[in-house]
């Protein structure tokens, strides 16, 4: 089984879950291309890093979900969340990929289904963005877009979801 990145939900309204990700630890490269192709440019050195092309030579399992924050139309930064239980990160050796922490992330989300296409994956943006502002929760970042399975998975049977970063004082109370 793949683990996946931890998280507590702290509350669920509707579809929407209020999460805590306590610790993340992300490998991550920065790649140009539209929406749907950048993950694949994505994938392809962050595999090889897990795969011991690091220094050390370390290799790591892989987990899920693969993040994506676009950061515009034609840059992406995808990420790897490592395993828990890697008490050394590696350092890459490739100049283009980092590793960063990312420490009690308030976040609110929403999962769905489908193969990979961007008008899916910004319509889910597109309606929690629209929930929060109406439940006046405070965005504090960039939308995650995350994925739990690989391509060869029936598009129906796919976990995909969106993240996106919020001010945990702001949650309204049930």
């Amino acid at each position: 089984m793949t683990e996946e990145a931890e998280f507590r939900v702290t509350q669920t309204r509707g579809n929407v879950e209020f999460r805590v990700y306590p610790h993340l630890v992300l490998a991550s490269v920065t790649v140009n291309g539209d929406f749907e192709t950048a993950p694949n440019y994505g994938f392809r050195p962050l595999v090889q890093y897990i795969s011991g092309d690091n220094v050390g030579g370390a290799k790591l399992a892989m987990t899920a979900p693969v993040m994506h924050v676009a950061t515009s139309d034609t840059s992406h930064v995808i990420s790897f969340v490592l395993p828990r239980e890697t008490p050394d990160v590696p350092t890459p050796r490739r100049k283009e990929l980092s590793t960063h922490t990312m420490d009690n992330l308030s976040a609110a989300a929403v999962r769905f289904t489908g193969a990979w296409k961007e008008s899916r994956a910004r319509r889910a943006e597109s309606d929690l963005r629209a929930l929060l502002a109406e439940w006046k929760v405070r965005v504090v970042g960039d939308a995650i877009f995350a994925r739990y399975d690989p391509p060869w998975k029936p598009g129906f049977l796919r976990r995909n979801e969106i993240i996106i970063p919020i001010d945990a004082t702001t949650i309204p109370t049930p």
